[in-house]
């Protein structure tokens, strides 16, 4: 029998809330790995099955993984949840896809970002009622980038974070739940990924973020909303891990694995969020996604 000492956390419930299968491997993941290795239960949601995202690994574009991609990036993101050691669970809804050209196109009809808020909550607030997790994180309101399931999963995440709570809203869908705690993800910052592009230069490498920097006009005020960095370097290969298993989407030969990871753990080995709500008393800048909550039951 394991002893709590094996498993100090144990007890406490996490949700991340994502928009496609792959987001959980690219944000967060190591310190889900972490977490969970540490004995906390770890759920993730995810709003759409990825079926219109395209195929952004060139060994993966072949015409039989085009015809049954909503059935392989179902598969890929069972691989990655076994790797993370998460349970998983899909909300159901249609992949808006990413609305290409000027001006853009209309979604198509009946997609996630076309489905009205509250209906499109009222699956998180069950699943939330159900799981009970102390703790949520999603996406900052420009959805990390403007894709529009980002910004729907952003949406129907804040809102579900308060209905669930609220015994009005929402009756049917079970007792009502105060999550302690919502985090926004801010590992996508620029400060990090000028930091990994000085220390590639430095080493005499060439970095995959030289172009995109150019480009990526500094916010200070913006990188100054992080709140939270967890320490999660020796999970690193857990997250690469994860991110493979999502084969039709990540490039093994792409900029996700062009830094060295060493280089990763000794630049910047934190995962970073912004603490946007918490019920519970705890002061910022913090080192945990839990910290101000000491009785988990």
């Amino acid at each position: 029998m394991e002893t709590m000492s094996q498993h100090p956390r144990s007890g406490l419930r996490l949700m991340h809330v994502h928009a496609h299968p792959d987001d959980e491997s690219s944000k967060g993941a190591a310190s889900t790995a972490k977490y969970v290795a540490e004995g906390v239960d770890v759920h993730v949601v995810t709003c759409t099955g990825g079926e219109r995202g395209s195929i952004l690994n060139p060994k993966m574009e072949r015409p039989d993984i085009l015809e049954n991609i909503t059935e392989i990036r179902r598969q890929e993101m069972e691989r990655a949840r076994d790797i993370l050691g998460v349970k998983q669970d899909w909300l159901g809804f249609v992949d808006s896809g990413w609305p290409e050209g000027d001006p853009k196109p209309p979604l198509p009809e009946g997609c996630f970002g076309l489905v009205p808020l509250e209906e499109a909550a009222a699956p998180l607030v069950r699943l939330i009622r159900e799981q009970r997790p102390h703790v949520m994180t999603t996406y900052d309101e420009r959805g990390g980038y403007p894709h529009p399931d980002h910004i729907k999963c952003h949406e129907i995440s804040v809102y579900a974070f308060e209905a669930a709570a609220d015994p009005e809203r929402y009756p049917e869908l079970g007792e009502p739940w105060q999550v302690l705690k919502l985090y926004y993800h801010h590992s996508f910052n620029r400060d990090r990924m000028q930091r990994l592009h000085d220390a590639m230069l430095a080493h005499g490498l060439e970095s995959p973020w030289a172009e995109r920097l150019k480009e990526w006009k500094p916010e200070p005020e913006w990188d100054a909303r992080v709140t939270t960095k967890v320490p999660c370097a020796d999970y690193f290969g857990v997250r690469d891990q994860a991110l493979l298993a999502h084969a039709t989407q990540i490039d093994p030969d792409g900029f996700w694995f062009a830094i060295p990871r060493e280089l990763q753990e000794e630049v910047w080995p934190t995962e970073d969020f912004e603490l946007v709500v918490s019920h519970v008393p705890s002061t910022t800048p913090e080192d945990d996604l839990f910290a101000g909550i000491t009785d988990p039951v």
